[in-house]
């Protein structure tokens, strides 16, 4: 097969490339031009720049690509690419809602138009609804990193979405954009929250506690999920290959199956780097909304980006992250490999072997 992912410098799209190419496929990293080429020195790699946010150059750039794979377009598109940070709204919806729509775009104007394109987009999209408890004997349990009984129930792709912040109501407008595209023969995948070796936000986390202090926000009971990178790949596969009948026109949550305490991450985390003498605090909710607002409102005038800003707060502030897994079970035949004591483990050990810790 023949596949182009999008983002391929990025976390997720690196794996994406390396995963294909073990698999014997041809791929193509989809990148900027100025995007590093870091995670990407397999020399089976195929490289295409493309500049999602110049439709006219993006245009010129699958013209000169098409005509390099002797009339022929891809396979399988994986669209991973987008923005997480942002200095403000826009953005957002510049990289991940205009991006996506000028990539289709450009794929149907030159005759490029894959068998399948795969959107990866969050769980986000949501925000944080259902955060009533069905389950008022629940607790965080603080021996055990799952909860055996969830106090809040699952997510499901019938719930309507509420996004809280700019990057899920960005990633939410190109969902609903694909939607409307009648010739494009698409499947959304939404993975909650995507750890593994070289993703930052959550290495952020073990570094803190590398210098003994873990911090958490909030005093109602939270519940976390989370999907290791190998697991996301594996379902990005699936869609491309899994019948049309099966998954055409569906969008998938992606998670290891799991539900967490809100110091299960860290716990494991600690508990890998053998780190000893821990302050675990938590604060309330309106401190953090200050530090937030008043960092981000500096970050931004300064023009740098930063990780506590308001899109931050909601996310910290959320209580229910559950998701059904389910529809991704039966209809991709998604069977996630990664417990997330397994996952801490890999992604631990990978941050020494680099130096990070």
């Amino acid at each position: 097969m023949r596949i182009l992912v999008t983002g391929a410098s990025g976390f997720i799209g690196s794996f994406i490339i390396s995963e294909g190419l073990e698999r014997g496929h041809e791929m193509w990293a989809g990148m900027r031009r100025t995007s590093s080429r870091q995670y990407l020195t397999d020399p089976r790699t195929r490289f295409a720049e493309l500049d999602l946010g110049n439709p006219s150059r993006l245009h010129e750039q699958l013209l000169a690509l098409r005509q390099e794979m002797d009339g022929h377009a891809w396979n399988y598109v994986i669209h991973a690419a987008g923005a997480t940070k942002s200095l403000n709204r826009e953005g957002f919806f510049r990289t991940n809602t205009e991006g996506t729509q000028n990539l289709v775009c450009a794929l149907r104007e030159t005759g490029m138009m894959p068998q399948r394109f795969v959107y990866m987009s969050s769980l986000s999209i949501f925000g944080a609804i259902k955060e009533q408890p069905v389950n008022r004997n629940g607790n965080e349990d603080k021996s055990s990193a799952t909860n055996s009984a969830k106090i809040y129930p699952d997510i499901t792709e019938d719930d309507t979405p509420r996004p809280n912040t700019a990057y899920g109501e960005s990633k939410l407008a190109a969902e609903e954009w694909l939607r409307q595209q009648d010739d494009l023969p698409w499947v959304i995948l939404r993975p909650t929250g995507v750890y593994g070796p070289r993703e930052r936000d959550y290495f952020l986390m073990a570094k803190s506690i590398r210098q003994h202090i873990d911090f958490a926000v909030g005093y109602k009971p939270q519940e976390i999920t989370f999907v290791y990178v190998m697991d996301v790949v594996q379902a990005a596969f699936l869609a491309c290959e899994r019948p049309a009948s099966d998954v055409l026109h569906r969008a998938y949550f992606l998670s290891d199956g799991k539900s967490y305490n809100s110091r299960a991450f860290s716990d494991l985390l600690q508990q890998e780097m053998g780190t000893r003498g821990v302050l675990h605090i938590k604060a309330p909710l309106w401190f953090l909304r200050a530090v937030c607002t008043v960092n981000g409102a500096i970050c931004r005038r300064l023009g740098r980006l930063t990780t506590l800003n308001m899109d931050k707060y909601h996310i910290l502030a959320q209580r229910n992250w559950n998701c059904d897994i389910e529809p991704a079970r039966r209809e991709l035949g998604y069977a996630p490999q990664w417990p997330l004591a397994d996952g801490v483990r890999a992604s631990v050990h990978w941050y020494k072997q680099q130096g990070w810790l």
